[in-house]
This record gives structure tokens, sequence and C-alpha cells, in this order.
């Protein structure tokens, strides 16, 4: 089933999350873990090292067999029907799973085949392929001699090799160089405008702000906080007016106006000297306005003036009281049993 051939069952989200509970020994992976993929967008899960999101990237693509709670992609069960649902979902982990002794061309050819494409079909798809992810040119060389952002382009042509309405990008950009990653990126913005649904595990604060609609953040198995971007760093500490005098040194006089007119919230007021500007903390749209207005009627002149939100690190940062920076958690595979279930 592709993006063309939709359950009829699914409904307005494409995944669908109930308390999810996975256990490795004495470890929690997942402990109950709740989250919806409206269809057509990118959901971003954020998490420090050892969150889960792998865990649970490998239970919704039928790698894993959660050990409580129910999960529905693109109306399927992912427990009870994952035969069906392998046909609907793309994956592609955090590192590229390629057969290095293959062409990439022959990668792609055989995964078509796998998916029950004719062989007209698996070659067409193989081509179109190579021609998206610019690799025409390397369509005959083994892939163990293609470098690391060809690899990686590769293996997320073999996750749409079968068109799929649902897409897992585990960690998708790790250890690409800028200009592969935007080329990844790009397609996936593609994705998306074409239909698909993405669920996408990041490290990367940049990353989570280009593409994703909204946010999941997981830490030690739950899910402590979800939202639209903006929602979320509204919640670390709202906006921030940035004032930008045409005369620096007018900066402590500013400051001290501010302060004097008794306004709400401003009493968080701060100049910055070396960057020439105040930083005043916004609560609302009639305070801005107030601030503004007192300024103007005290002359004071403003070369710039701007509002901006946290940026996502001290928003991940605030919430999970760990920085963005480690890497990716890495779980135990499934045993054989699980992942032929």
């Amino acid at each position: 089933m592709t993006r063309n051939d939709k359950n009829p069952q699914s409904g307005g989200n494409a995944v669908e999350v109930r308390g999810l509970v996975k256990h490795f020994g004495e470890t929690k992976a997942l402990d109950g873990v709740d989250l919806d993929v409206r269809e057509g967008t990118v959901l971003g899960v954020l998490g420090p090292n050892g969150a889960g999101k792998t865990t649970l990237v490998r239970c919704l693509s039928t790698l894993l067999v959660p050990d409580a709670g129910t999960a529905r992609v693109a109306g399927y069960d992912v427990v009870h029907q994952p035969r069906q649902l392998r046909r609907t979902i793309g994956l592609t982990g955090q590192y590229a799973s390629v057969d290095e002794r293959l062409s990439g061309w022959e990668n792609l050819y055989m995964i078509g085949r796998l998916l029950d494409l004719s062989r007209k079909d698996a070659r067409r798809r193989a081509d179109e392929m190579l021609e998206r992810f610019s690799l025409t040119d390397a369509a005959k060389k083994v892939a163990g001699m293609y470098s690391g952002g060809m690899r990686r382009r590769l293996d997320l042509a073999a996750s749409l090799i079968g068109n799929p309405a649902v897409l897992y990008l585990d960690e998708p950009t790790t250890g690409l160089d800028p200009r592969t990653r935007n080329e990844v990126w790009d397609e996936v913005q593609r994705l998306v405008a074409e239909g698909a649904t993405v669920l996408l595990t990041t490290q990367y604060m940049e990353e989570a702000e280009q593409l994703a609609s909204e946010l999941t953040v997981i830490d030690r198995g739950k899910v402590i906080a979800n939202g639209k971007v903006d929602e979320l760093k509204a919640r670390v500490g709202g906006r921030t007016l940035r004032i930008r005098p045409v005369d620096p040194a007018e900066l402590p006089g500013m400051a001290r106006s501010l302060a004097e007119a008794g306004l709400d919230g401003v009493a968080g007021s701060q100049a910055v000297p070396d960057e020439g500007v105040l930083l005043v903390p916004i609560l609302s749209d009639e305070q801005l306005t107030a601030v503004v207005g007192l300024l103007a009627a005290r002359g004071c002149a403003i070369a710039d003036l701007g509002t901006y939100l946290p940026s996502l690190d001290e928003v991940f940062l605030s919430i999970t009281g760990h920085p963005a920076t480690s890497p990716a958690d890495s779980v135990p595979t499934g045993t054989t049993e699980e992942v032929a279930a």
C-alpha cells in the first residue's frame, strides 16, 4: 500500500500510540508513551541519549514487539497486522543498511521486488530514485564503494521505493556534511508536500525547527512535552523584545525609563552593552505596545527592534535538563522472533 492506496480505516492521524511500554530486562525503555502524528505532517521526536526514541521507532516499524499498550499506523495495528503495516511504511535508521556487495541500482531493484513490484515497475522505481537522489552516475558502482553521504542517500531512496504512506526517519542526517544534510531536508519537505507522513527522531535542533510542524519530547521512556515549536518555546520563557538604540550610550537611560514606568514584566529587562541592545521580557501584546510607546514618548532613537522566542536548544535543556548534544540512543536489536512476528 502506498500514499495513493491508504487503509480506509485510518482517520486524521496517521500514527496513534497509547500507553506503549517496552522493557529490556530491568530497563524500561518506553514507559507509557502516547503520541499522535497527523496525516501529511512531520512530527519531530526529541530526547537525550537513552530516552527511548529508537525503541519507539522499532516498535512502530514492527522490529520490536511492545510489552503493553497499543499503536496503529495508517490504520493498522503494529502487533496484530504487521505484514499489512510493513507495506505502508518506510524506514531510514541511524546508519545506512544497504547491501554493500550489490550496486546502488541492484539494492533498489531488490527492494522493489521484495515489495512485490513487477520487474518492470521495480526497474522504473530504481531508476527514478537514483535520479531523484543524484546517484545515477553511481548506479552500477558497488555500494561498498560509496561515500558516507552517498550511502545515506541510497538508504533513503530505498525506504521510498514502495512510495510509503508513513516514513520513519531515525537520526537521518547523522554524520552527513551540511550539503548532503540539506539535500535530505529538501527531500523530506518534498515528500510531505506530496502527502507523506513523517516521524523524525533527531538531536539536531536546527533540523527539528526546519522540518517538524509539531514536537514530542521524550525522556527516560516518557513523553514530557509536546506541541508546536512556538508553543514549546513560549513555555520556557515567552517572547523577548530586542531593542537596539541608535546611540548605545542610551541603553542605561532606556532601562531606567522602563523601570520607573512600572510596566508589568519589565523589571527583568537587561542591557547588553557588548551587543548594544536592551532585552525586555514580553508578557502580552499590550505590554509590547506600551514599551514601544513609552520609549518613543521619551524621544529614544531606535535603530532596530524585534521580538524573538527562546531557541529550541534552550527549550530542550529547560524541559529535559539535558543538553541536546548527546548521540542517538542505542537499544538492543530485536530477536529473530520479534522481527518475524
